[in-house]
């Protein structure tokens, strides 16, 4: 038996169009708890930008092969020692695991012949690493599944894997993957895993294209706060394209705004736009005191703040800040308009309250 190892040791296993594929273990005294479902089960990498990518480019990805080691990890495997995800043929190709075991409550299937260990949360992260596993070299993770890698969590663990493929690749139909088939230029991608990440340029492209304008504008808000790109390149690069979908991105460039700190906010800003109203974004009001709040969006004229109320905060001090911070806007002259994540289902309708409000408060 190998030592009591306190980091996983990744096997690769399975050779698959010239790609070997990793299953990583934690090979220790029986009995121990797998470091990989401990403290390495929260997700790809830690920190910020830079940290995550990097470290989905590496780790077990590219970590090298132990054959001479193999036969003692067979005899010794544990399903709790596996970390990250793998392909089960080639688990029960080599003998780590049995067809049996896949099948059992230990492990989840991410895709077909795609695995998680069950103790493991299914991260979006973790699904683009399962989908690396399967796809062809040519494929590229791009969009919000890219902008997630980055850092910038743009995509839930259960929104689907957005993948950017040339148009002559064939890819084969899964669901929870979400293709779009375009050539990429030199430079638009950077290998990752065994495929690419798009570069954060056509990362931010995709989230424009064939998208409704305040979802785009809501994730590209987000991407330029983060400072993932440059927004005269964004502006030049919209402009030379001509993409299906092109016109409305340069719209949606037109309209982003990074000052925006959540993505309804931008949405429910771009509705008051398009309606022909002139929110200030972030705007700070101030009384004898100095700052009483910044607000949402403001309008400064008639005196009246529209803030998003995505979720009731319950922590008593947190209660207590917010209905201070509210008496100083209302002692300063300030009307305050509060629109909840339903009401934001209802656009047309919170537009006409947003009116209806400043009529009433216009000099």
């Amino acid at each position: 038996m190998i030592g009591r190892a306190s980091t996983p040791i990744c096997l690769h296993v399975g050779v698959r169009g010239g790609a070997l594929t990793p299953i990583c273990l934690h090979v220790g005294v029986r009995g121990e708890r797998g470091a990989c479902q401990g403290d390495r089960a929260g997700g790809v990498g830690a920190g910020g930008v830079v940290d995550r990518l990097a470290f989905s480019g590496r780790g077990r990805w590219t970590a090298p092969p132990i054959a001479d080691k193999l036969h003692t990890v067979r005899t010794n495997i544990r399903p709790t020692d596996i970390c990250g995800v793998f392909r089960g043929s080639d688990a029960v190709a080599d003998g780590a695991l049995t067809a049996e075991q896949l099948r059992g409550p230990q492990f989840r299937r991410l895709y077909r012949d795609v695995y998680l260990p069950t103790g493991m949360p299914p991260t979006h992260e973790r699904r683009c690493e399962a989908l690396a596993l399967v796809l062809p070299p040519e494929a590229v993770i791009t969009g919000r599944s890219a902008a997630t890698l980055r850092g910038i969590q743009l995509a839930r663990a259960i929104d689907p894997v957005e993948i950017v493929v040339p148009l002559e690749t064939r890819v084969a139909r899964r669901s929870g993957v979400d293709v779009r088939r375009s050539d990429l230029t030199a430079g638009e991608s950077t290998p990752w895993s065994r495929i690419g990440v798009a570069s954060p340029l056509r990362t931010t492209l995709d989230l424009l294209l064939d998208r409704s304008l305040p979802d785009a504008v809501a994730d590209l808000d987000a991407v330029l706060s983060a400072g993932l790109i440059d927004l005269r390149a964004l502006q030049r690069m919209v402009t030379e394209r001509s993409d299906r979908g092109i016109v409305a991105a340069r719209r949606a460039v037109e309209l982003a705004d990074p000052r925006a700190e959540s993505r309804p906010e931008s949405r429910l800003r771009v509705y008051l736009v398009l309606d022909g109203l002139e929110p200030v974004p972030q705007f700070v009001v101030s009384d004898w005191r100095g700052v009483a709040a910044r607000v949402d969006l403001g309008f400064p004229r008639q005196r009246l703040a529209v803030e998003y109320d995505g979720e009731w905060h319950g922590e008593w001090r947190q209660i207590s800040a917010d209905r201070e911070r509210l008496n100083r806007l209302q002692a300063a002259g300030w009307d305050v308009l509060f629109v909840t994540a339903r009401q934001l289902r209802d656009p047309s309708t919170v537009v006409a309250q947003v009116r209806s409000a400043l009529t009433a408060r216009t000099p």
